[in-house]
This record gives structure tokens, sequence and C-alpha cells, in this order.
């Protein structure tokens, strides 16, 4: 991981909240289900879900360079027993110059 900077101006971050515990799915809470089923081949159904974006975020120190920025997203969601975290990234994968970072040692998911 690396930072993300939005101090210059540069990038949004916003979210969107889906309660579906007694009510009608809307396709992407679907496609969230599907995923996890399709994964971890068992049964699924959210019962709430959370989408994180982060929009063309550049890299910490962004004062350096806001030209190679990111695009991703962490989806957080739960059944009310199990809980499952999908970490989604732009086409292409890491766009910022890990060469100018502070940490040269970047990697895209999580351990």
């Amino acid at each position: 991981w690396d930072n993300a900077d939005f101090s210059r101006g540069v990038g949004t971050t916003f979210y969107q909240e889906f309660h579906t515990l007694n009510t009608a799915k809307p396709p992407f809470v679907r496609d969230v289900e599907a995923k996890i089923r399709r994964y971890l081949r068992s049964s699924y159904s959210a019962a709430w879900t959370l989408k994180i974006t982060w929009e063309k975020a550049p890299a910490y120190a962004a004062q350096t360079d806001t030209r190679k920025t990111n695009t991703y997203q962490a989806v957080l969601t739960t059944d009310g027993f199990r809980s499952y975290v999908l970490m989604l990234y732009q086409e292409g994968g890491m766009q910022w110059d890990y060469t100018r970072l502070a940490a040269t040692n970047v990697l895209i998911g999580y351990t």
C-alpha cells in the first residue's frame, strides 16, 4: 500500500451505502453477491453493503506529481454473520510511479 494525497485538490473520495435486508437489491449489490458466490462457492445474500471509491487519487506527496493517479474501490458487505471486502482497481493496475514514492515496496492487495 501507499498513501494517497488529496491536499492539492486533485482526486475525490466518495461512498454509497446499501441497506438491503428486506428491500429490493440494486444491480450493484446483486453483482457483489454473484462475485462472492462465484469466488467462494457458497450461498450469500447481502444485508448491508458499502462501496468506497477513491477517484483519480494522486500518490503522497502530491506536490511532487499529480499527473499519475489511481482509481480504486473497497466494497464491504455482510449478511449479518459473514463479512467480506472486495478490492477493485482500475484496469491496468497501479498508475503511480513507484520509483518516486517515499516507500518503494508498494503492492496491490492486502496481506
